[in-house]
């Protein structure tokens, strides 16, 4: 399949009123020609990133008041969902840069002090990096304290999109002399001495998303910019807002997944019209993608388009709906292999890189057992995480 194909243009003129969803839907089907070269060559999305870039994607979800796109946060996940149809490791690296400006967002919204990042995202396209899933309540590396700041040694991994990133939103863990072990949150720049991107990103699917390594070797990070300290370990009211505003974009990219397998082999089924098991797994395949798609609608709601109350509670209700819509998701695309038949182990077909992209949906958090954990410890009243 040509990996050349020119991108359609598409009228820039007043972001303010931009159909987000059409912009994705133009773009497809050039990331489509694109997904089976990139999926082969565990090569990064590049050229696709700069077509985003080129229509101000990046900053879709900068309010309008501060030189963005003004799109709401159910429009940037119908927006990631559209683009999954075409490319999933597209759609899921952007979904990364997209949540941490998500939260950026909702801070704003609070009256935090943030509004020169979000009017330098909206001039510059400026690309957001997360590590935040792989570190979690823990947090890895070691923040050593200097003269105006901090030394940070660490190895991040799963950093999506790295190769065309300009912030790393990122953390550390200090040995704080007074309050133990604590989680520092701040970003750096890709540009900083002592960063380095690792080429390690070999994997079973979304291999275009880039999620290499990267390396912070004595990186100095100022004391202005820590945005948040944290006990390490302990749940924090941090993470009820990051749940809210990141788990909804990021399943709206597997449901996007699950859409595509599923159209695919509806089309497939055709050639097979008489075979008298087809019409029983598509039968399947259409409740598993429905359950998907309710799940997702349930997360969508539930982030209120930033209207949320940052509780345990919404968080919970977000991490139930993640776990359906993740296993929903997968069903889907199983199912659409059956559907289609031998033919679905084919390469040529996509069906198969589908159901190999749409299984990263259980390594983004909670995981299922840590969900059930979550969500089992509430009901008692007791505390989410447990120590």
């Amino acid at each position: 399949m040509a990996t050349t194909l020119a991108t359609p243009t598409i009228p820039a003129a007043d972001t303010a009123r931009t159909d987000w969803v059409a912009v994705a839907r133009h773009l497809g089907p050039a990331f489509a020609a694109r997904a089976a070269a990139h999926d082969a060559n565990d090569t990064f999305v590049a050229d696709n990133y700069t077509d985003l870039k080129q229509h101000k994607v990046f900053s879709a979800g900068v309010p309008t008041e501060l030189g963005g796109g003004g799109a709401s946060h159910a429009e940037l996940c119908a927006m990631l969902r559209e683009l999954a149809h075409a490319c999933g490791s597209t759609a899921l690296a952007l979904a990364m840069h997209t949540h941490l400006l998500a939260a950026t967002v909702w801070r704003w919204r609070q009256g935090q002090q943030v509004d020169s990042l979000l009017k330098r995202i909206a001039a510059e396209e400026t690309v957001l990096i997360s590590s935040g899933a792989s570190d979690w309540l823990d947090s890895s590396g070691k923040a050593e304290k200097v003269d105006g700041g901090f030394h940070v040694t660490a190895r991040k991994v799963f950093s999506s999109g790295c190769p065309m990133g300009d912030l790393l939103i990122t953390s550390a863990v200090y040995d704080d002399p007074q309050d133990g072990p604590t989680v520092l949150h701040f970003p750096v720049s890709f540009t900083a001495a002592g960063v380095t991107i690792m080429d390690n990103w070999r994997t079973f699917g979304m291999r275009g998303t880039g999620s290499h390594d990267t390396i912070l070797d004595g990186v100095f990070v100022p004391e202005s910019a820590v945005s948040l300290r944290r006990p390490k370990g302990k749940w924090h009211p941090f993470f009820n807002v990051i749940t809210a505003v990141a788990i909804p974009l990021i399943m709206a990219v597997y449901v996007g997944v699950a859409e595509a397998a599923h159209d695919l082999a509806l089309q497939e089924a055709a050639k097979r019209r008489t075979d008298l098991q087809v019409p029983y797994l598509l039968g399947e395949m259409e409740n598993a993608l429905v359950t998907a798609q309710m799940a997702l609608q349930g997360m969508i709601d539930t982030a209120a388009n930033y209207d949320f109350a940052p509780i345990e509670q919404t968080a919970n209700a977000i991490y139930i709906r993640k776990t359906i819509a993740a296993r929903a998701a997968i069903l889907t695309a199983e199912k659409a292999m059956e559907v289609v038949g031998g033919g679905a182990f084919f390469r040529s077909l996509g069906l198969e890189r589908l159901l190999r992209d749409v299984h990263g949906a259980l390594f983004h958090p909670l995981h299922e057992k840590r969900q059930h954990l979550f969500t089992g410890r509430l009901a008692l009243g007791l505390d989410p995480v447990g120590q």
